[in-house]
């Protein structure tokens, strides 16, 4: 309920608290002259009542210029002893208020100024009032007890302040996060479905080009290369189906493997239908790999093959994994057009640039690696080269 209150006041119009504050504070001062006072007191006048208000007044313009405030409540307060004789005040509501804010908003110079001036004023009204050490060590007490309030506050405001200002910042840097996160989950997919997507059509063109051709000279291999159109169909449809359940919210996203280094044999098959010549090597001792990487390395494999399939027109290619204690080279040679054949035009990605090689780039730096293209071995052909980090902690993860 505090709680609540306090919120309210910190949203509400500054001016309406301190005109709700003054108002109160009125209130306060007010009693004294309206209850019945003990005999052979003077009575109370209009006068001193009027002096009492104009000590209060102020309070309204506190934030604003609160060393005035404070200023004018002290010389109202010590008129008001001087002149007139009027019920006196259990505390200095307004003289506490005005120095809780001046400790609360001024700098450290204006306090101290403030706060020598207000020491000789209240010694001077004691010693004009009664004169008593008692009477001194509370007025004294008030005032530093109003004047630590100030500065507490002043402490709580700047703390709640910083931790709001970090809130906001982690809030800031969580959204950049997730809208990265997003980006970089839109390029992993858009990748995906890119590899996915070339190849199966590239096999399929290939294969039904030389469909016909088959047909007529030798009706065996015509077969073979309808049987790889459809089985590179299946093959795309259920990575297809594997890759945009991923992007179903209506039920939990499908556990199965992508293909890896195991399901290299099959793709090469799949080429060598109507395709080129394809001869797969393995060096330096095969070891399991981590799921990323394995799948990194058949994709990287699928869209260099692609590439031969769609822009080379080359008879023979070399697909080589060479394994070190920490890394992974894969390297793909064809002796097609080269970089420079085709409707590459030096791109090997068709006639704007496309994407594959610029995917291969990416895959290889998400695994610490680096990607190199160029012609093959003497200048004939075309060559990519990826190595991949490939460290003992990710093994078989």
């Amino acid at each position: 309920m505090i709680r609540e209150l306090a919120g309210r006041l910190r949203r509400a119009n500054p001016w309406v608290v301190d005109l709700g504050l003054t108002l109160l504070v009125q209130l306060a001062v007010t009693m004294p002259f309206v209850l019945p006072r003990e005999a052979g007191l003077p009575p109370v006048t209009w006068a001193s009542y009027a002096i009492t208000t104009a000590a209060v007044v102020p309070l309204v313009w506190r934030r604003r210029r609160p060393v005035t405030v404070l200023v004018v409540i002290l010389l109202v307060g010590g008129l008001y002893k001087v002149t007139l004789d009027g019920p006196g005040q259990p505390l200095p509501y307004a003289g506490l208020i005005a120095a809780y804010t001046v400790a609360l908003q001024c700098p450290a110079r204006v306090r101290a100024a403030v706060g020598v001036i207000s020491l000789a004023v209240i010694a001077a009204s004691v010693g004009l009032e009664t004169g008593s050490a008692r009477e001194l060590s509370f007025t004294l007490f008030c005032a530093c007890a109003a004047y630590a309030l100030g500065r507490l506050q002043f402490t709580r405001q700047a703390y709640t302040a910083a931790v709001e200002d970090r809130a906001a910042q982690l809030e800031r840097a969580n959204r950049i996060e997730a809208e990265q996160a997003v980006a970089r989950e839109r390029a992993r997919i858009a990748r995906e479905m890119h590899d996915i997507l070339s190849h199966a059509v590239s096999i399929m063109i290939v294969q039904a080009e030389a469909g016909p051709v088959a047909v007529r000279r030798a009706p065996e291999r015509a077969e073979a290369a309808f049987e790889a159109i459809s089985e590179t169909g299946r093959d795309a449809m259920v990575q297809l189906r594997a890759m945009l359940g991923v992007l179903r919210e209506d039920g939990p996203a499908p556990r199965e493997p992508q293909p890896g280094v195991a399901a290299l044999p099959v793709l090469l098959d799949r080429i060598r239908l109507g395709g080129p010549e394809v001869v797969y090597e393995e060096t330096g001792g095969s070891r399991p790999l981590a799921a990323a990487v394995d799948t990194t390395v058949y994709r990287v494999v699928q869209e260099a093959l692609t590439n031969v399939v769609k822009h080379a027109a080359a008879r023979h290619v070399t697909v080589c994994l060479d394994y070190a204690p920490e890394a992974l080279r894969i390297t793909v040679t064809d002796d097609g057009r080269g970089p420079l054949g085709g409707a590459g035009g030096g791109a090997r990605n068709g006639p704007r640039g496309g994407h594959g090689l610029v995917g291969i780039r990416e895959r290889a730096a998400a695994h610490g690696g680096t990607a190199r293209t160029g012609p093959g071995p003497d200048g004939r052909g075309f060559r990519v080269a990826v190595d991949l980090v490939t460290s003992p902690a990710e093994v078989g993860n």
